[in-house]
Parts: structure tokens; sequence; C-alpha cells
């Protein structure tokens, strides 16, 4: 029979696939070299198969080991999740965040459904808007944190993550290099678009804007139907859409800052406990 597994046995065994390192794990965990390889034999032993192969410099995963990556990830949520919960101060208050559709939509759905556990009296409400609109609204104080990509004229706010920006098209989109590019894209004075722009015009890829949208929304259903090529955050791929790239003479697009800002006065416990909560959970998650 297979024992009760240990948290801090997954934890470092994430700690291994996602850093690619036992030494790096190591640092991560707050565990020596040593110590990381005991608790991965250990938990080997455990289950009774083996979940890496290849040298230490070269861990990659077995099947046996993807397997458990998927069940340690939510076990691992669900035992942070109850610590929060109960170590959680009785907090109340109403919190209006700012946040891109488009993150709302790919990157804070667990992020916010584990905060309302952790938090039942904290009250968010959602205000969905592009970066720069969010910005504005945080300087007249209409909303108390943002989620933004950040702007060349932003300041200030705590870094969340680098999200990475990759081409789109739909999975049966043919691409021809004879012909300009159609793209879908958010209005002009977007980062998004100055970024593909910019990165086309670096290689001499011609282009035409078939479509312009100021929501993801918009933008998902001009790929989808084939009508043209986009740039979405890598945590937006999906299976209904295929990733392009420099197979189809597309050149590499660099990655977006993400990040949080308060409004200028200060915000209460309630927001701060929200603010605090996003830049732990995104900061952590894969991209």
């Amino acid at each position: 029979m297979i024992p009760d597994l240990e948290i801090p046995l997954l934890r470092t065994f994430v700690a291994v696939n996602d850093t690619g390192s036992i030494t790096l794990a190591g640092k991560q965990v707050g565990r020596t070299q040593p110590a990381v390889t005991h608790q991965m034999h250990r938990l080997e032993k455990a289950l009774g198969k083996p979940l890496f192969e290849g040298d230490r410099r070269h861990l990659t995963l077995t099947r046996e080991g993807e397997m458990l990556l998927a069940y340690a990830r939510t076990l691992l949520g669900l035992n942070d999740e109850i610590r929060e919960r109960f170590q959680a101060p009785d907090i109340a208050g109403h919190v209006r965040l700012g946040v891109p559709d488009l993150y709302a939509a790919f990157l804070l759905p667990a992020v916010l459904g584990g905060f309302a556990r952790a938090y039942p009296q904290i009250e968010i409400e959602l205000r969905c808007s592009r970066s720069i609109h969010l910005h504005a609204a945080l300087e007249r104080e209409e909303i108390d944190i943002a989620l933004m990509t950040r702007q060349p004229e932003f300041e200030g706010g705590t870094t969340v993550r680098e999200e990475p920006l990759i081409w789109v098209a739909a999975r049966d989109c043919p691409i021809s290099a004879s012909e300009p590019l159609p793209l879908a894209l958010l209005p002009a004075g977007s980062l998004y678009r100055q970024r593909a722009l910019d990165a086309l015009g670096h290689v001499g890829r011609s282009w035409t804007v078939t479509a312009v949208s100021d929501s993801i929304a918009g933008l998902q259903a001009a790929v989808h139907a084939g009508l043209a090529v986009s740039i979405f955050p890598l945590c937006a791929l999906s299976p209904h859409v295929r990733r392009l790239g420099r197979a189809e003479g597309l050149p590499d697009l660099p990655a977006l800052e993400i990040v949080l800002q308060r409004k200028p006065s200060g915000i209460a416990p309630a927001a701060e406990h929200l603010a605090q909560y996003i830049v732990a959970e995104l900061s952590n998650a894969p991209s």
C-alpha cells in the first residue's frame, strides 16, 4: 500500500520540475542539494515509480512524474489555501480592482477564487479596461488597485511577472509569406499593437490591419474565424488557435511586464491583502 504523501516532498518535487535543477530547487525550498536528492528518493520509493530521468544537469520527468506533477500542484494549492484561510485575519471591506479583460479571463479566475475562499468577507468589484485607462482611473482614485501591462509612461508599482508574447492564428488558417500579414490588433496606443508592428517592421514583413478590437473577445473572434493573425500573451494560448513563429517568417516578440499599482493616497487593509495575494500567486505561477 502506498503511504500518505508528505506535502514537503511534493513541494520539493514541483520545485525541481519548475527550476530544472536540484540546486535551484534547494534554494527555493530552503534545503541543501543532498537533502533535495534524498527527498526525491523518498518520494520515488513511496510511489514505487521513477519520477525523473536524465542526469542532474538535464532532469526530465518520466511519464509517472508528469502524472504526479498535476496532482502535486492541486494538492499544494489546496494545502496553501487551507493555511491562508486559517491564518487570515477577519478582514472585511470592499475593493475596487482594475484589470484588462485579457488578464481577467486568463490569469485571475483561480487567484480570485482562492482569495474569496480565504477572505469571504472581502467584496471585490472588478473594472475591466485597457491598462492606459486603468492607470488614469487610479490617478483619479476611482479604483483601489490595478493589475496592468507596464507602459513606458508608468512609474512605480510592483512587478508581478514577465509574460511572453506570441503570434497566434486559427488552426487551419494559411499564412502566406508573399502576401501582407492580416492582423487583428488592439486600438492605436496599445503596447501590444506597438510591439507587433515594431517587430514586423524590424524584419521587413508587410502587414495590413483587418480587425481592431478594444477587447480580447473581439481579437479572439477575428482569429478563430481565420480572418487575421494576432498577438496574445502566452497565458491566453488555447487549443482553438495555433502558435506561429519563425517557421512562418514571424519574428520573436519581447515579453511584457505585468505590474500591480495602488491608488496614490493609499489603500485600506482589504485592498492591501488582495494586492499582496495577487502578487504572490501570479509571481509563483508558471508562465
